[in-house]
């Protein structure tokens, strides 16, 4: 516990845990607005859904690209600066997203908007460096939980406000939130102490955010793959960008991430770990919401409108935060790994009731409340797997990058979820086969199921 973190009193600990996961819990939202507005977009500004479509995927984008260079200046005396100037841009893309201006303008706020995905890392670091052991493992906790399981807090919500008051008011709940956020932030964040300015890997920065961009790109956008060599070929164009990169990382002496960190066991697992999750949880996470939307003559599923939908998602998050509040003790007795291996059993549970009882509505709403606890346990326990061996300074730092490796893993399980479930739609018709559904949950199963034996085989932590 650092200098600054024994100078607070409980009441100023509870303060700044509840100010920090209430921006990140605003981001989240933020972050989802794009998701049930995608066909009011389309509409209204009269673009293609799949232009369209990149309102929600620009977000995804950009938070994965910035993060890095955020934590990177989260690890200096400028904390406090970075959080509020990105909290202040997101605040700014929010107006651009207001404003009756051209669909370019649009998925420039959005963008900007993406930042708040990024500033999630920071405000963990903070809960690192200022807050006592005990309160600052619960916080990050949370804070982890709020960047993942908040869609289904904002996809309702922006829906409702959509269908009432309509698309620019949606983005103005968006906003809104976004001023929240940067005015909590600005009061309750503290200031560093001094030292040293942090120096920012210009070269690497560059390198890595290509990189990334390729990967998602690649695997967010199906166009590319007609035909599948341009795919590939960029594919293979972004991994050999991010092998230089890691080489320039491993010979600069103040490098964006310190890769000599993955040297450790338990902090590669981890990421690993969260990459192949991630894929298992998101391909699931996509077809219950696809699910219970099919229309009604194709003689599955439920025909729930856009408010209703995004209602079935509130068991989701429900749930999550309370892995994310008990999941934390249960780590204090059986440890770590136990604990995310726990998390996958349940996610596991979730795929296999959703197989079996998919003709159930109130079946498949349980299987979404348990797939929301279990993504909230993994997200509850990934901070302290991956943050072994690393210092405070490096905190921010580490976690961008998990949240990138978090962030290729769910594009890869949306992308799966569509590619399996085109395969399983019949010649001539445009909806899947109620068996292809099925058969896509069970999918889902071997990923998860590799996640939890990369994190329970090996030696344990030491840290």
């Amino acid at each position: 516990m650092t200098s600054a973190a024994t100078a607070t009193t409980p009441r100023s600990d509870r303060r700044l845990s509840v100010g920090l996961i209430s921006t990140a819990v605003a981001g989240a939202v933020i972050g989802s607005v794009g998701a049930p507005l995608i066909t009011p977009v389309a509409t209204g500004f009269h673009v293609s859904l799949a232009a369209a479509q990149w309102t929600l995927t620009i977000t995804l984008l950009t938070g994965a690209i910035a993060g890095p260079v955020l934590g990177r200046l989260g690890g200096g005396p400028h904390r406090r600066t970075a959080i509020l100037t990105t909290l202040g841009s997101v605040t700014a893309g929010g107006v651009l997203t207001v404003l009756p201006l051209p669909f370019a303008v649009l998925l420039i706020g959005r963008a900007l908007q993406g930042l708040g995905i990024a500033v999630v890392a920071l405000l963990m670091s903070v809960a690192r460096t200022h807050l006592p052991k005990a309160r600052s493992a619960s916080t990050i906790a949370a804070l982890s939980v709020a960047s993942t399981v908040g869609i289904g807090v904002g996809y309702p919500f922006i829906a409702f406000v959509d269908q009432l008051a309509g698309l620019r008011a949606a983005y103005g709940a968006g906003l809104a939130l976004s001023a929240a956020a940067l005015v909590i932030a600005w009061r309750t964040v503290p200031a560093e102490a001094p030292g040293p300015r942090p120096r920012v890997d210009a070269a690497g920065a560059i390198l890595l955010a290509i990189g990334t961009l390729g990967v998602l790109v690649t695997i967010a956008e199906p166009a590319i793959w007609q035909p599948a060599w341009v795919a590939g070929a960029l594919l293979v164009g972004a991994a050999i960008i991010l092998a230089v990169w890691a080489f320039v990382e491993l010979r600069t002496t103040t490098p964006l991430v310190d890769l000599r960190l993955l040297a450790h066991g338990p902090v590669l697992r981890a990421n690993l770990a969260m990459l192949v999750a991630g894929v298992g949880l998101y391909l699931l996470f996509s077809i219950v919401t696809r699910y219970v939307q099919t229309p009604a003559d194709a003689g599955y599923g439920f025909a729930l409108p856009g408010v209703a939908a995004g209602a079935a998602l509130i068991p989701f998050s429900l749930f999550g935060f309370a892995a994310g509040t008990l999941l934390p003790r249960f780590v204090a007795r059986v440890g770590a790994r136990g604990t995310y291996a726990s998390a996958i059993v349940i996610a596991v549970l979730a795929a296999v009731l959703f197989a079996v009882g998919s003709e159930s509505l109130v079946v498949v709403l349980v299987a979404i409340a348990v797939l929301g606890f279990a993504v909230g346990g993994v997200s509850a326990v990934m901070p302290q797997l991956v943050l072994v061996g690393a210092s405070d300074t490096e905190t921010a730092s580490v976690l961008s990058i998990n949240q990138i490796v978090r962030s290729v893993g769910f594009s890869a399980g949306s992308a799966t979820a569509g590619f399996l479930l085109a395969a399983a739609t019949p010649s001539g018709t445009v909806l899947p086969s109620p068996s292809g559904y099925t058969a896509t949950a069970l999918w889902a199963i071997p990923p998860l199921v590799a996640s939890a034996l990369v994190i329970v085989i090996g030696r344990p932590p030491s840290g």
